[in-house]
């Protein structure tokens, strides 16, 4: 009976033990053939419910999982529920051949290994990857109908240059939400260089839709180094998988959307150390490298005080503007001359297949004192990447001969509003305002508020001093006219300040003579003296008058001539045709 009993534990036990064995993760495939840039269903599915997620791991050195959905189902059997989990993933080949999917692990639990063949028949047609100096031709445009072409200007380049990195894809289908992506990469750096463009080309007596795209790539450190290949994201547009396969009207109809993933083949640079002959503090290597100048003006004669304008202009095939040098550190000027460089002007393009960097630079040079300078030659080193071979370009040395300034003062220099002192020049120096930056709308209106203010210090003398004083029935009587022979004082006077050129004076005079030889009625000012005498007068009367306020130099002899004296018992006050402003 002991025995029985035991018998019966231990079976008890190991069927316990199985139990965990039973709970195993469930996989399967939606297809198993597929296409390069095909994607493929995977579902996982394990009884019970649980809020683990399956470990994804194991998947990333063969696909990009381009999903994850996660769901639950109740199952009822023979008065039983049963409950089951499942997740669902979209996966994308990462390359072709036969790829197995290893187990992936799941709350304890394994999932069976599966298996898919990428390349053949599959249902996008074959596509393929390359990267060559040259894009690599279609093996057949029957079962090549979508492929990836990378190309890279130089395959080995030295370290600190600039790789120009082409992409093409190449498809017959029609496409749609197409992206394009190089992945990161700390050893080299990847800029787009541009935007995307199409056009098409027959490969093979086949025609494609090709989408290119160029990238700067900057290797970071010498030796072998790896890139990521392209990753290319869309979707393909099918109208032969439907019930009327091509027909022109229903299958259009009926045009569905397959996922496009697709993998270019890793980019791989070779690149080249510093060459150990390599002479200067930047190796720049480059395919062609021109050095330029210009002077403005271009004359080796200037004054103490001028500007003159030095224009740089540096080139180079196989550098972008970002990898070239500073221009003003190509500088050494002697003593008494000052540089104060203009903001530099950069720019990256492509000639043909080739990366060409510029920079243009303005640099003012100005003298402090009149002399003879010797303005060295300038050397810039570089490496001939296509020869291998150091080479230098050079701008000739430059004689300048400075006059003293036009006012006399060597030592007043002017520097440019716009212009930043070298590091060689002092950071405080006495600034030319240009022509482009004078305040001309504020000078504008200040001097509008000077001339109305005088124009109103003009209305208010002849107001207050001009008018005779009202009488009042306390206070005396009203002083008697000036008589003639003080009428006649004051003409010698006048005539005598117009021979000084004392505008003041001969202003004063003139209005003592004017109250004096027309005492009922004295004009208030020059203006109003105007109407009174020979119109030749008016020019050269106003001319005194615009001297007494606005200053400058006045010439009396003129007026002094062209002045003659009307009678006085027949010279009455002529109406002027304007109103009074100033009644």
């Amino acid at each position: 009976m002991k025995k029985r009993v035991n018998a019966l534990a231990i079976a008890l036990l190991a069927a316990g033990l199985s139990l965990p064995a039973l709970a195993t993760v469930q996989a399967s495939l939606d297809h198993d053939q597929l296409a390069p840039g095909d994607t493929v269903q995977l579902t996982l599915q394990r009884d019970g419910s649980t809020d683990a997620q399956p470990d994804l791991s194991p998947l990333k050195n063969d696909f990009d999982v381009l999903g994850t959905q996660t769901g639950s189902s109740v199952q009822f059997m023979n008065g039983h529920a049963s409950e089951q989990t499942q997740v669902i993933l979209t996966l994308a080949p990462k390359h072709g051949g036969k790829i197995t999917i290893p187990p992936l692990q799941w709350d304890g639990d394994h999932s069976p290994p599966l298996t898919v063949n990428v390349g053949g028949n599959g249902s996008a047609g074959s596509v393929q990857g390359s990267t060559s100096a040259a894009p690599a031709p279609a093996d057949s445009a029957g079962d090549n109908d979508i492929f990836i072409t990378s190309t890279l200007d130089q395959p080995q380049p030295y370290a600190g240059s600039t790789v120009l990195l082409t992409v093409r894809l190449y498809t017959d289908r029609s496409l749609a939400q197409l992206g394009l992506d190089l992945p990161a990469n700390s050893a080299v750096q990847a800029q787009p260089q541009g935007k995307s463009s199409q056009q098409h080309e027959s490969r093979n007596g086949h025609d494609y839709l090709v989408f290119e795209q160029q990238y700067l790539l900057s290797p970071q450190k010498s030796g072998k180094l790896t890139l990521d290949g392209p990753v290319v994201d869309g979707q393909v547009m099918d109208n032969q998988s439907g019930p009327f396969g091509g027909d022109p009207f229903f299958g259009n109809m009926l045009t569905t959307a397959r996922p496009l993933h697709l993998h270019g083949k890793p980019i791989v640079l070779d690149v080249r150390p510093r060459p150990a002959d390599a002479a200067g503090h930047d190796l720049l290597p480059a395919a062609a490298l021109v050095l330029q100048e210009s002077w403005q003006p271009d004359s080796s004669h200037i004054k103490a005080g001028e500007p003159l304008t030095r224009h740089l202009h540096l080139s180079a095939t196989g550098l972008s503007a970002a990898q070239l040098p500073d221009l003003t550190r190509l500088l050494n000027l002697p003593d008494g001359l000052k540089a104060y460089p203009d903001q530099p002007k950069t720019d990256t393009s492509l000639q043909g297949n080739k990366v060409v960097g510029t920079v243009d630079q303005d640099i003012a040079i100005i003298a402090s004192q009149p002399g003879h300078y010797e303005l060295p030659a300038v050397h810039l080193n570089w490496w001939d990447s296509s020869q291998n071979v150091q080479r230098d370009a050079t701008l000739p040395a430059r004689t300048l001969e400075v006059l003293p300034g036009a006012s006399g003062d060597s030592s007043a220099a002017t520097t440019p509003s716009n212009a930043v002192p070298a590091a060689s020049s002092p950071a405080t120096t006495p600034t030319l305002l240009t022509a482009s930056r004078i305040p001309w709308p504020w000078i504008s209106l200040a001097l509008f508020v000077l001339w109305l203010l005088t124009l109103m210090a003009w209305w208010r003398e002849r107001r207050l001093g001009r008018r005779p004083l009202p009488a009042t029935s306390a206070g005396p009587a009203p002083a008697a006219p000036p008589k003639p022979a003080a009428g006649a004082a004051a003409l010698k006077a006048f005539q005598k300040a117009c021979q000084d050129n004392n505008a003041q004076a001969a202003h004063q005079q003139l209005l003592a003579w004017a109250d004096g030889h027309w005492p009922a009625q004295a004009p208030w000012g020059i203006h109003a003296l105007t109407e009174r005498l020979d119109a030749n007068l008016t020019p050269l009367l106003l001319q005194l008058d615009r001297a007494c306020y606005a200053g400058g130099d006045w010439q009396g002899a003129a007026l002094a001539r062209a002045m003659t004296v009307p009678k006085a018992e027949t010279a009455t006050a002529k109406k002027s045709a304007l109103p009074d402003l100033y009644s």
